[in-house]
């Protein structure tokens, strides 16, 4: 299987649009996340040769404009689209996707989503004060399993373990937010050491990582580390 990133901040070449957020298809059928265009999206999907009549589900790892706000330009090209959302998102979305024709799934615990595919379902985060659930992608590879995330809202090693308590195994690669811009680099040492002691193989920090965490991660990993661009392809397994 292979990843290709279709949203980020940085891209491979100009060909491709650039944004805040991030958004990740995982082989042809599944697309974790939507960036925060519709225009942006299609774009990148055209130039990756990603065909939005190919997909058949759409995970949204929480209710954040930079995530879901390209939703809505890939469900006017295909409305039968599934749409797995936390419960917590709001009516106002909720009422949303399915006026425009799609199924709504909502998921409160690990679901299976496609072949080697999973949810881990809602985790209880905090944001701005409030709560914010927050949901994660799990892919099984011949290479362990690989973890996709948002903006890890709950927390990067609570996802983490949460995954290897539900599905157990190696982590071979997490890649995605991990919500460090305002964290001290002591205390991202520490989350570093974590993932050294998850066994977490492979790091591809992005989003709203923030710099300073994602050149700790890079310097601690090197050839591990994965400089997430929009354009790039992950090749995850055979």
């Amino acid at each position: 299987m292979q990843i290709k990133v279709l949203a980020d901040s940085n891209a491979v070449d100009k060909r491709y649009s650039i944004g805040w957020g991030v958004s990740f298809l995982a082989g042809k059928e599944v697309l974790f996340d939507t960036g925060e265009k519709g225009q942006s999206l299609l774009n990148n999907m055209q130039q990756m040769d990603a065909l939005a009549a190919d997909i058949k589900a759409v995970v949204l790892s929480h209710d954040h404009w930079d995530h879901t706000g390209g939703l809505w330009a890939l469900l006017e090209q295909n409305p039968q689209i599934k749409v797995y959302a936390c419960p917590n998102f709001s009516s106002e979305f909720k009422e949303k996707v399915m006026s425009a024709g799609a199924e709504l799934v909502e998921v409160s615990r690990l679901t299976q989503i496609a072949e080697d595919i999973y949810t881990t379902g809602e985790i209880a985060g905090e944001y701005g004060g409030g709560y914010m659930a927050e949901q994660s992608l799990i892919i099984k590879s011949q290479r362990g399993l690989v973890v996709l995330t948002g903006c890890a809202h709950p927390g990067i090693i609570k996802i983490l373990e949460k995954v290897k308590e539900t599905l157990g195994g190696n982590i071979y690669l997490v890649m995605g937010g991990f919500h460090l811009m305002k964290t001290d680099k002591r205390v991202v040492a520490l989350i570093i050491n974590k993932f050294r002691q998850l066994g977490v193989k492979k790091v591809g920090a992005t989003h709203c990582s923030g710099k300073e965490a994602v050149e700790l991660f890079r310097k601690e990993y090197q050839d591990d580390f994965i400089s997430v661009k929009a354009g790039m392809v992950i090749k995850i397994g055979d």
